[in-house]
């Protein structure tokens, strides 16, 4: 781990993050003189999401190496209001994510040709929505004046001010049973993380439309090879966080080849209860194939490992996590066959969060984080107004 200095940020760090993901085509910016072109990413990556994978999915396709700059916690409350993930958690994250091969804390949260040049990056790529500093100031207009600036789709359906906005809209049916506020009728499993319509009834509608196409572009499309181990684990794998990510690595090196099982929406509710799940089916699918440890993952599992499940996929090794296996049907061991095979194992993966854990973060700080989401909204829609009167004006000059 190598200390950068970092448009006069002396605690910037530079982490290296082996990638193993595929990537789509390159385009034109194919390596200039032998070199690899270096493409430089930055943000908060608060609550990492599949919507900041897709991002540095796109961004990899533009170049040979994706470098990620992560902003401080004290740069983020600054222009934002306080994260919910710590500075370490959020490197840890965007590590975890199979299209980025270095990571650098401490970047500036506007972005310099500094910063590009002090990482030997060629350009910088962004989602094409709005972000500004707490005065209003695009922070990619330096790299933008000097043609060095990217664009990619910005995934819809998801970010952190949604994710925080469903848990806050859990929160509040927790403690007003009933209340108007919260008025979403729970639906029969056959429109639940089935189709494009799928949401969770329990958190609020998802916008995010799942294709294969999608799929494909985080799958790493690879078949396990002769002779490999096979490892497979299951479970929710809501709100995909660092404690997955820790859990996920201790199985991986168990074999070769890592095979995540997804339960649907409705097991999921049957024994994390209340309002779970947060993230529907096909979004925790996405979440999980970005994570760089995963090799495949079974859409809809079944919430017992039977023995047809276990030859279907050659798997040598069970795994679980130290937290509470539900019973199915409240008697029947889910893990009872691979147990009897003896090819059940724990896992302790040393990290204590956990998905209520990060609800209870949201609680705790919740007006706190209503208000960082209003100011929010507020401000892109006024920037979005002025791009538009701007336009206006300038065609009607």
């Amino acid at each position: 781990m190598s200390d950068k200095q970092v448009n006069g940020c002396s605690s910037a760090k530079s982490y290296s993050s082996h990638c193993n993901g595929n990537t789509t085509q390159k385009q034109e910016e194919s390596p200039i003189n032998g070199k690899d072109v270096r493409v430089w990413c930055d943000g908060c990556y608060d609550m990492v999401h599949f919507g900041h994978a897709n991002s540095l999915r796109q961004a990899k396709a533009l170049g040979d190496k994706v470098i990620v700059g992560i902003h401080t916690d004290a740069e983020i409350t600054k222009h934002k209001g306080p994260p919910v993930f710590t500075e370490e958690e959020r490197v840890k994250m965007v590590k975890g994510i199979k299209w980025v091969d270095e990571v650098v804390l401490g970047a500036p949260y506007v972005t310099t040709l500094e910063v590009l040049d002090q990482n030997n990056c060629d350009f910088c790529v962004h989602g094409d929505d709005i972000t500004m500093t707490a005065e209003g100031v695009d922070t990619y207009h330096l790299v933008k004046s000097a043609n060095r600036y990217k664009e990619v789709r910005r995934t819809a359906g998801v970010s952190t001010t949604d994710l925080v906005g469903r848990m806050l809209l859990l929160t509040r049916n927790h403690f007003r049973q009933g209340s108007a506020e919260y008025d979403i009728e729970k639906e029969g499993s056959s429109n639940m993380g089935q189709d494009s319509a799928a949401k969770s009834p329990w958190t609020g509608c998802s916008q995010f439309l799942p294709t294969t196409q999608k799929i494909i572009q985080f799958s790493d499309g690879k078949s396990p090879n002769a002779g490999d181990k096979i490892v497979y684990v299951a479970g929710a794998f809501d709100l995909f966080h660092v404690g997955h990510l820790d859990f996920l690595e201790k199985a991986s090196k168990l074999g070769d080849y890592l095979i995540v099982g997804l339960h649907t929406d409705p097991v999921v509710n049957s024994y994390k209860g209340s309002n779970y799940p947060i993230m529907n089916l096909h979004e925790r699918v996405l979440s999980v194939l970005a994570c760089k440890f995963v090799n495949e993952v079974v859409i809809g599992a079944p919430y017992c490992v039977t023995e047809e499940l276990l030859e279907h996929f050659k798997i040598d090794v069970v795994c679980h996590g130290r937290t509470p296996i539900a019973m199915e049907d409240g008697k029947i061991d889910p893990y009872a066959v691979p147990k009897t095979k003896a090819i059940f194992e724990l896992i302790d993966s040393g990290n204590e969060m956990t998905t209520e854990r990060i609800v209870e973060r949201i609680i705790s700080h919740r007006l706190e984080y209503e208000r960082r989401n209003q100011a929010k909204e507020k401000k892109e829609i006024e920037a979005f107004e002025a791009l538009q009167r701007q336009k206006q004006t300038q065609k009607a000059g």
